[in-house]
């Protein structure tokens, strides 16, 4: 399935889901950050995805990092909450959502790093080489919002 992302984009199509989704940003000892190439779009990205019925959202960033990348990670704190409604992500099969995720921060606690059929590349990113990756603006803000090293998490 294809995926598109726009961003305040009049042309973009109108939202018919709300879809409650987490990311998380996974740091390694050396503090480089987990980032996935997404298959569906080709940018890079926070590992992450939807909710599932009877999973909290921490739980649903543990389960996805897991699924996407091999890893066993615990959640240690929140990035912040992404809901602007100027964010539309627009599927193939006709699924258009209004951006609902919460970014978390974690840690590794075991697992082997390794590709799931979501991702064309997982990679650990130096910080300051994070912008030269192609990358949607919106995963970015996370990106930025994280290494602000905030007092509190972003709301939005």
């Amino acid at each position: 399935m294809v995926r598109t992302e726009f961003y305040d984009d009049p042309d973009a199509p109108e939202p018919n889901r709300l879809v409650v989704a987490a990311s998380a940003v996974v740091t390694d000892g050396e503090g480089r950050i987990l980032l996935q190439r997404r298959a569906d779009n080709g940018l890079y990205a926070l590992p992450g995805g939807t909710m599932d019925l009877g999973e909290s959202l921490p739980g649903t960033a543990v389960r996805e990092v897991r699924e996407e990348t091999g890893l066993d990670v615990e959640i240690t704190g929140l990035v912040g909450t992404y809901t602007d409604p100027r964010h539309v992500i627009s599927y193939s099969d006709g699924e258009v959502r209004q951006q609902f995720n919460v970014c978390f921060t974690a840690r590794i606690t075991g697992g082997t790093l390794r590709m799931s059929d979501e991702s064309t590349d997982l990679r650990f990113v130096a910080p300051e080489d994070v912008e030269d990756l192609p990358m949607h603006h919106t995963q970015q803000l996370r990106l930025h919002h994280f290494l602000e090293n905030r007092a509190t998490p972003y709301l939005g």
